[in-house]
């Protein structure tokens, strides 16, 4: 006994204007297949001439009662579902994706990066390194707030980030001898104390997930769909960099 999917009707019935699509009797009809008729408005005909509406129940052919299928969930590249599989998580809304989509590994990353800032706070707090804290706590705002932004699909507002505006985060790692009075840290080290290095960790991580928030929103052509939370991220890690260059020239004291 032959199954008809919707994957099936999509394929025959692409860029085609049907009313009705046939079936052979005793054919049995998946339930997201007998929902893309009916969004289509197509009426479901068999071969015996009797034609079946949408709405009511299987035909008598069928042995079992199938029972009506309320579609809850939606792929993102189509079909519907009742019930939300195990492989796969809801993007926006009742849109699912699997969990391996770029923009669900992003949100992994992000909620990774908050718990690495959360353990630079617990090391500042321990050492009496108040202002450093201060300054996480802020920026661990920040990060929640572009985890927010993403899954709502809303835009990132742009904020000032430990007393400093984008142009001026950029200008201080750019030049921290004019700035800060301190060298560039081109290869930091363990002597330059526990916070510098939990520093920097924090500093290569937010690298890492900006590359993977530029493959999560890049298309075909490499341009991306949200240049906000690409930005944002190079903001972070040039943020943690001046952040470092301020512990090492003592200007947290």
């Amino acid at each position: 006994m032959s199954v008809l999917t919707e994957s099936t009707l999509r394929s025959k019935l692409k860029n085609q204007n049907v009313s009705e699509y046939t079936v052979e009797k005793g054919v049995i009809i998946t339930p997201s297949a007998k929902q893309y008729l009916q969004d289509k408005k197509i009426k479901l005909v068999y071969n015996n001439d009797i034609k079946v509406n949408e709405t009511i129940k299987s035909s008598n052919a069928l042995e079992l009662k199938e029972k009506t299928f309320n579609p809850r969930y939606e792929h993102i590249d189509g079909g519907f579902f009742e019930d939300k599989p195990e492989h796969m998580t809801q993007l926006n809304g009742n849109k699912l994706v699997c969990k391996d989509h770029r923009r669900i590994v992003l949100r992994g990353r992000l909620d990774s990066l908050q718990s690495k800032i959360l353990r630079a706070q617990i090391l500042c707090k321990n050492l009496d390194e108040k202002l450093v804290l201060k300054d996480l706590e802020e920026i661990l705002d920040y990060v929640r707030k572009i985890l927010e932004c993403e899954v709502t699909e809303k835009p990132l507002p742009m904020v000032n980030l430990i007393g400093l505006s984008e142009k001026e985060l950029r200008a201080y790692s750019h030049d921290p001898k004019k700035y800060l009075n301190t060298d560039h840290i081109i290869y930091p080290s363990y002597k330059m104390g526990d916070v510098v290095v939990e520093l920097n960790r924090l500093r290569t991580e937010s690298r890492e997930v900006e590359i993977v928030a530029f493959n999560a929103f890049k298309n075909e052509d490499g341009e991306l769909s949200r240049n906000d939370i690409a930005l944002a991220m190079n903001r972070l890690s040039s943020c943690f960099y001046v952040m470092m260059c301020k512990v090492v020239s003592g200007k947290y004291k």
